[in-house]
């Protein structure tokens, strides 16, 4: 209150006791009703109550000009009302304080567990659910698949997984941004929902889905699961603007539940979907036993290159590279062999596409360089110079960065002169438009590292873009020379003929030498040597095998043995 509020209420009540001290009868409870007054409007410190009688005594005995005589019983008895009035209300205010901070804790501690029920529930919407599109997610689809297999009773059930990824999802993403991505999401996880009412649908992350089949009966139900899947997601999607068509790709397991377990399952779909994948997507692919077991054994090969790199398991074979006029050993080309501690000596087909894929070539293909520039730089010069060494280069040693400076290195360690050094390139790699690699080559063709194009004539096989590349040496792929071991008036075999005569006749125009691989018999060498072909390569010449037979083998030798 302000000051003349303040002034205001303790002049009305101290007209009221006045009154009540003069009245007849004598009415106690109006001391009551002051005191209580005085607390309601906040006037409750400790010395309220002491002031308050000073102020009666005071004003009422000597301002209001009474005799004390004729008040001073009515004075105790009115002041003992009033500090009791004010007592009471006191205390009643304290309880009423009291029970109103217990309501308080009450109700906040009701709002405090209700709103830890609902944030534990909604920790449960989020554990068993995908938040952006509302389906089961692995946890809760890992559950149900775990009870399906281990119930009792269900050993001789069948069941079946389909595992789905959307194709080239990630063009959608980075093309149109992640919001139209995950509203095509949502649209995909409707339309399997509404599909596939029946079976359980979930999300396993990213554009992952799997699909589970629980009794089924056979393949053919998992099977039309899955085309009913492809189906519903092949159907073009209005998103934000945007009408949006995709594929998917499914991996599909179908098998008793005996004997199998939830992580065999999926790892066995999971497995099924890449082949979906590898085949060009938007299709099923249904698991195969003998399948996998390659896959397996491929990856247990892939992984244990480095281990068997630093073993020293790696070895290299060489072929030689054939004048055809004299019959001299001109070149040698490296093939890297793997002996194997368990499996023997495996040949090149059987981990180089391993190693591609996985990125270890760039490490085996370094080794294998080295290894050969070593052991070329210890041949001996024949009467024609020591031959060159041919070293296969992947595509991705191609793209790395430093090239240069490792194929620098290589030559800088061993001493072996950057003449006798030969590269051989897919024709498909040298065709590419990336411009690095072609510079990379020109600096070492510049530096007089010879650079050849392999199986020329099974890519693009464009004659007048070699014109501008670093290339000093075409090989011309066995599938034409394949085609002269044919009677020489054999229509087909002259053909080739013919194509092989334009070849030569082209590349030398460009001043390329041309090397035939593929060469087995003494007549393919001779209609080579009469075309033109400058050196042949194959069983006819030699097999790979260590390169000091070839090195001390003569030309009259290479001319008896042919």
């Amino acid at each position: 209150m302000t000051q003349a509020q303040l002034e205001a209420l303790l002049q009305r009540l101290t007209e009221r006791l006045a009154l009540a001290l003069r009245a007849d009868p004598f009415d106690l409870r109006i001391g009551q009703q002051v005191g209580a007054e005085l607390v309601q409007s906040h006037i409750a410190s400790a010395e309220g109550l002491g002031r308050t009688i000073e102020v009666i005594q005071l004003r009422l005995v000597r301002d209001l000009d009474l005799a004390v005589d004729d008040v001073d019983d009515r004075m105790a008895r009115l002041l003992a009302t009033v500090a009791t009035g004010y007592a009471r209300a006191l205390r009643d205010r304290t309880l009423d304080e009291q029970e109103a901070i217990r309501r308080a804790a009450m109700t906040a501690r009701a709002t405090a567990e209700r709103a830890l029920r609902d944030s534990e529930a909604r920790f449960r919407h989020q554990a068993t659910h995908d938040p952006l599109t509302g389906l089961p997610n692995r946890t809760l689809f890992t559950e149900r698949l775990t009870a399906a297999i281990t119930a009792p009773g269900r050993g001789a059930d069948r069941i079946g997984v389909c595992f789905l990824d959307l194709d080239r999802f990630k063009v959608v993403n980075d093309s149109l941004g992640h919001q139209v991505g995950d509203s095509l999401l949502v649209a995909v996880a409707r339309r399997l929902r509404r599909a596939l009412g029946e079976h359980l649908v979930a999300r396993l992350g990213g554009d992952e889905f799997v699909i589970l089949v629980e009794r089924t009966g056979g393949t053919e139900d998992v099977v039309k699961v899955a085309e009913a899947a492809l189906a519903a997601v092949s159907e073009p999607a209005p998103v934000d603007g945007h009408e949006l068509t995709v594929s998917a790709s499914i991996g599909i397991v179908e098998r008793q539940v005996a004997g199998t377990s939830p992580l065999e399952l999926m790892r066995a779909a999971d497995s099924t979907l890449h082949w979906a994948k590898a085949a060009g997507g938007a299709r099923w692919s249904l698991f195969d036993a003998d399948r996998n077991r390659q896959d397996l054994a491929r990856y247990a090969l892939s992984a244990a290159i480095p281990a068997a790199l630093d073993r020293g398991e790696f070895y290299l074979d060489y072929q030689p590279l054939t004048g055809l006029r004299d019959g001299r050993v001109v070149g040698m080309e490296a093939l890297v062999r793997w002996r194997h501690p368990e499996l023997g000596v495996l040949r090149p087909d059987s981990f180089i596409p391993l190693a591609e894929e996985t990125g270890l070539i760039v490490r085996l293909g370094s080794w294998v360089l080295a290894e050969a520039c070593r052991e070329a730089r210890g041949w001996a010069a024949g009467p024609g110079g020591a031959p060159f060494v041919s070293v296969n280069l992947a595509v991705r040693q191609l793209h790395r960065p430093g090239l240069v400076q490792e194929v620098q290195g290589v030559l800088g360690r061993t001493g072996l002169p950057a003449e006798r050094l030969q590269l051989e390139i897919t024709e498909s790699t040298m065709m590419s438009t990336v411009a690095e690699p072609v510079r990379a080559l020109r600096v070492l063709a510049d530096l007089g590292v010879r650079v050849a194009i392999d199986d020329f004539g099974t890519g693009y096989c464009n004659l007048a873009y070699l014109r501008d590349l670093p290339v000093s040496e075409l090989k011309v792929a066995g599938e034409f020379v394949a085609g002269l071991r044919a009677p020489a008036g054999d229509p087909g075999s002259r053909t080739d003929e013919r194509i092989l005569a334009s070849l030569v006749s082209l590349a030398h125009a460009l001043g390329l030498t041309v090397t035939a691989e593929g060469v087995e018999t003494a007549d393919q060498a001779d209609r080579l040597r009469a075309i033109g072909c400058d050196a042949g390569q194959g069983w006819h010449f030699g097999r790979p095998g260590p390169a000091r037979p070839y090195l001390d083998r003569s030309p009259a030798l290479t001319d008896t043995a042919s």
